[in-house]
């Protein structure tokens, strides 16, 4: 089963239930699923597309980072979506693992906390003419994971390293702000 507009549709006013003030920021995300837009591709660049991240705290309470390769950036483990993905929240246990070497079987989700995301982000990607890739943004739903005794082993072909960081260097004070309550 693939994941569908539907389950992004459904996941996206769940969160929006629960942030309504969060409505304008997600506003050029949610007007292209309106339009039928399949933004659960990567090739999708008339606006843009969904993406899935893990933001994963371990035992000592900090935040897992990694350092994106075609970005410069420092990021929470993440990517897009494949086809014949199972679900929007297994999309972030699989790019954890493939980035990271943290297996999704040790990693699980706060007590309490449903299949909702934790922060969804939309944010302008820049051209990569490499790839013949224009501009476009990403709608980035976050899924926040507990692990214990980590071992990171980074994915050399798009991750340049990793860093355990306090939750407030987040890479937004959006999700800095949500991560300090839980």
């Amino acid at each position: 089963m693939s994941i569908s507009t539907d389950e992004i549709r459904t996941t996206t006013a769940r969160y929006l239930a629960a942030h309504p003030d969060e409505t304008d920021h997600l506003k050029p995300f949610t007007a292209a699923l309106e339009t039928g837009a399949d933004l659960t591709s990567r090739k999708e660049f008339n606006g843009g597309h969904v993406t899935c991240g893990a933001a994963v705290i371990d035992d000592r309470g900090r935040l897992l980072l990694v350092q994106h390769k075609a970005l410069g950036r420092w990021l929470l483990p993440g990517g897009h979506l494949e086809p014949g993905e199972e679900s929007l929240p297994y999309a972030a246990l699989r790019e954890l693992e493939e980035e990271t070497g943290i297996s999704w079987h040790g990693a699980v989700p706060p007590p309490g906390h449903d299949v909702t995301p934790v922060d969804i982000d939309v944010h302008m990607i820049p051209a990569n003419h490499a790839k013949g890739e224009p501009g476009h943004w990403h709608a980035d739903f976050r899924w926040m994971f507990w692990v214990k005794e980590p071992k990171v082993v980074v994915q050399a072909e798009e991750v340049d390293g990793y860093a355990w960081r306090s939750r407030d260097t987040a890479p937004t004070p959006k999700l800095a702000a949500k991560l300090a309550v839980l």
